[in-house]
């Protein structure tokens, strides 16, 4: 952890304590850090390239996935409505063998991604996607203790079901009495 100081601020604390508790580790190099960068490396393999996964925090205020399982990085901040942008529209005239402008304009809106400026913010969003996306997704890959749901789920029920099947039985067991040289004995 080269780049924050996690102890003081409640916030910080409560993120370094998830991060200690999942196995995420801090890999950023010095110059990332010089940078304000912050690269995190999760304990999940990447089933196409045999690699730890990792996202990265940037000071410009984005949150990536850091390429491991696919080419190029991608952003993982939110994504919202960005302005309407204004382009001319042209026609083809075959006369000068040119566009021209019509005077009109076409309206364009596309999506763009939500900066996140505060870095304790980043930390934050950065570990809800992570634990949404990865470790409850991927929870079969982790190299960590961790059992899935699924598996805790079906290993109670099935435990749940034998105990019940136990205590069944031994509900409809008749008491047996013995009776020898006059005394009598209940047998278990």
């Amino acid at each position: 952890m080269k780049t924050i100081n996690y102890f003081g601020d409640s916030r910080y604390e409560k993120i370094y304590e998830q991060m200690q508790l999942l196995g995420i580790q801090d890999v950023s190099t010095d110059k990332q850090a010089k940078n304000g960068t912050i690269v995190w490396r999760l304990p999940i393999l990447s089933d196409r390239k045999g690699k730890y996964l990792e996202y990265a925090s940037f000071s410009t205020g984005y949150v990536r996935n850091q390429g491991v399982d696919c080419h190029s990085n991608w952003q993982i901040n939110k994504r919202v409505m960005g302005d309407y942008e204004y382009y001319p529209d042209y026609v083809w005239c075959d006369k000068t063998q040119k566009s021209i402008k019509t005077g009109k304009f076409n309206r364009f809106r596309s999506k763009k991604c939500e900066l996140i400026p505060i870095e304790i913010d980043r930390l934050e969003y950065m570990m809800k996607y992570v634990i949404k996306n990865d470790f409850i997704k991927r929870a079969n890959m982790l190299h960590t203790d961790f059992v899935p749901k699924w598996k805790y789920d079906m290993q109670k029920e099935n435990l749940e079901f034998h105990e019940a099947r136990a205590n069944e039985y031994r509900n409809n067991i008749n008491d047996v009495t013995v009776i020898i040289d006059g005394h009598k004995y209940k047998l278990i």
